[in-house]
């Protein structure tokens, strides 16, 4: 009879924190909503990537792959605990030509763009809004002509270990 009043009170307690422990994700308005809603929904012609970031400064993946003129719906997930003050993570895909190196030093400066230097936005083929920990968020973007692009995060010092290549064939 204990094993079976333990086993009820331990389902009633974690069907009630259920709706409490739910990860809060944003999409391209930064604003909070169910994980549901940023599931992969019918694909169609869409080409759906999902890339993952935690508190270790390191994505799941450093090769994306997309065909030219596609549409390309990327999903950062921040799989860590950190707050986004301390461990922000995005994602953002570089015109090919741009000084990567240069770009990443001139992000950390850039805290009141997202990170984003001012004059080179224009390097900016996509990104994804700077999310913290348990959060997710994504955007939907046409992929390029045929190529290599570098893509990282742009928080201050995360370009070292973050950072991949998106081929576009």
């Amino acid at each position: 009879m204990k094993k079976l009043v333990l086993a009820l009170s331990v389902i009633a307690f974690t069907a009630c924190n259920n709706n409490q422990q739910k990860e809060q994700t944003t999409q391209e308005s930064n604003q909070p909503v169910t994980e549901e809603a940023v599931a992969p929904a019918e694909t169609g012609n869409e080409n759906i990537i999902t890339i993952s970031g935690g508190d270790d400064m390191k994505f799941d993946k450093t090769e994306l792959k997309a065909k030219a003129g596609e549409t390309v719906r990327l999903i950062l997930k921040h799989i860590g605990k950190a707050p986004i003050e301390a461990m922000g993570h995005n994602v953002v895909i570089l015109a090919q030509g741009t000084d990567f190196n240069a770009f990443a030093n001139a992000a950390i400066d850039a805290k009141d763009n997202g990170y984003i230097p001012k004059g080179m936005e224009k390097a900016v083929i996509a990104k994804t809004d700077m999310i913290g920990g348990g959060q997710t968020t994504e955007i939907t973007f046409t992929a390029p002509a045929k190529g290599s692009y570098d893509f990282l995060c742009s928080f201050p010092g995360h370009y070292i270990y973050m950072k991949g290549k998106l081929i576009v064939e």
